[in-house]
């Protein structure tokens, strides 16, 4: 049995994470901000830094997903703060706790291919340089607030994800809504590539890395075929029965959802070169397999 500490136990990853390591066995902590309510929980407040080392005594591998929602409203220049800096400081604090526990934890620190910017039809790996924008920026501190750790020889992975294809939640989410309707068509020409990975693998990847301290530093978690959107609308269509041709102007996008529009259209073609070298396997390795296990419940709920 392994002890795993999450932290954002309550999103759409750390949930399905949480419920999959039990499944198998394992113990799962779940650090929250509120007063504890269970045995299965623990105090933190990552905004002051505070993490008690002695919280990690029994501890195997954290798996820090903590951070204030990227898609979930519009990018005031106060949000963007709170983008920036709840990651910062919750890996600031995970990273000071495992250091003060004095044990050799395994760290799996959430990431993402917003790194790598907009790339056009550049094919992306774990060694690409990273590129320009605010998620850029935002993820190089990310994974910079952990790096120390990595450098003094701390077992630290960079999960960098990609698109999480669920109707539960996420950037994937609205495109289903919308699909329903009838609006799913492509944005614009639909050309920029998107790194879908279902729900499923994003989880299995997690677990994979937990299982996995040797492989550290960044890894992509994203679906072994990267589409172009206009693809991913036409699967959505075909899988919901719905139209999915007419287009979005960029423009109305950007009406709609501000400034977030600029990464909504960036090009990742993001590649799990590292995933698929050490020996993962996706189960939903397609483009129309994620969408099916994307749209499962969508369609029976239609």
């Amino acid at each position: 049995m392994t002890v795993v500490a999450i932290t954002g136990a309550s999103g759409l990853i750390g949930s399905a994470l949480t419920r999959s390591l039990r499944d198998r066995g394992d113990r799962v902590i779940r650090f929250v901000r509120r007063e504890t309510r269970s045995a299965d929980e623990r105090r933190w407040d990552p905004a002051t830094g505070l993490l008690d080392p002695a919280s990690l005594a029994d501890i195997d591998t954290v798996v820090n997903l903590a951070g204030a929602g990227i898609g979930d409203r519009r990018w005031s220049t106060e949000h963007k703060r709170a983008i920036l800096r709840s990651r910062v400081d919750a890996t600031r604090a995970v990273v000071g706790a495992i250091e003060g526990s004095g044990r050799g934890i395994r760290l799996v620190n959430g990431s993402a291919v917003g790194i790598y910017g907009d790339r056009g039809d550049e094919i992306l790996t774990e060694t690409s340089d990273p590129g320009t924008g605010f998620l850029s920026e935002v993820v190089r501190a990310w994974e910079g607030s952990a790096q120390p750790l990595l450098d003094r020889g701390g077992s630290v992975a960079f999960a960098r994800t990609g698109i999480v294809a669920s109707p539960s939640g996420g950037a994937f989410a609205p495109l289903i809504r919308l699909t329903k309707f009838g609006l799913g068509g492509p944005i614009g020409l639909g050309r920029f590539y998107w790194p879908l990975i279902s729900l499923a693998d994003e989880v299995s990847a997690l677990t994979f890395l937990i299982d996995r301290p040797d492989l550290t530093g960044p890894v992509n978690l994203t679906g072994p075929a990267p589409a172009r959107q206009r693809d991913i609308a036409r699967a959505l269509g075909t899988a919901m029965g719905r139209p999915a041709f007419l287009p979005a102007p960029p423009l109305a996008v950007r009406i709609v959802v501000g400034e977030f529009a600029g990464e909504i259209t960036a090009s990742q073609r993001a590649l799990p070169t590292r995933l698929t070298e050490a020996g993962f396997a996706h189960q939903h390795p397609t483009l129309a397999e994620i969408v099916r296990s994307a749209t499962a419940d969508a369609i029976t709920s239609a």
